[in-house]
């Protein structure tokens, strides 16, 4: 029964992930777009492990890139959303081992969603600077880290609350 709550849960998070980046689209200079998907990415991290979340973030942040017409972007998009929710979960891991009750969602949500940024802003100069050279590349900078900010954000706010419903706790602390 554990599994399959794994299962229907990383499923949910990756439609999260998916819809929540479809959901609001700023077109950025280098022919992406700032969305509020982070934030779902971080917490599929936090709430499923490294391997599920991983792949929640991954496979639903690049659906989001193929239904909306950012073909070019979705390999990268799967590899950089995947490595975001990785060491979310992995951060999050040791801070709730250090600290504990709502103080470990807070400092986790931001220390999770700032490791988050820095992967993402850093995956996209260098997935972009392939494509389309570093002056154009370096021009995304800022809206990824904004759109970072934003994931931050959401995930901050979100993980106290979806971190007591009983069922996601039970698979939290399963991570642990």
């Amino acid at each position: 029964m554990k599994n399959l709550k794994k299962y229907v849960l990383s499923a949910l998070f990756a439609a999260l992930c998916c819809i929540a980046t479809m959901l609001i689209q700023c077109p950025s200079p280098t022919g992406g777009y700032i969305h509020l998907g982070d934030g779902f990415v971080i917490l599929s991290g936090i709430i499923l492990g490294p391997i599920y979340g991983g792949l929640a973030a991954g496979i639903g942040s690049m659906f989001a890139d193929v239904f909306t017409g950012y073909f070019v972007f979705a390999p990268a998009t799967l590899i950089i959303k995947a490595l975001a929710a990785v060491a979310a979960a992995y951060i999050f891991k040791l801070i709730s081992k250090a600290i504990k009750g709502i103080k470990s969602y807070i400092i986790g949500g931001i220390l999770c969603g700032i490791a988050a940024i820095v992967i993402v802003t850093v995956g996209y100069l260098l997935f972009e600077t392939c494509l389309k050279g570093f002056s154009i590349a370096v021009t995304g900078v800022v809206g990824n880290i904004v759109q970072g900010i934003g994931g931050l954000i959401i995930a901050t706010i979100l993980i106290p609350i979806l971190g007591n419903i009983p069922d996601i706790k039970e698979i939290m602390n399963e991570e642990k």
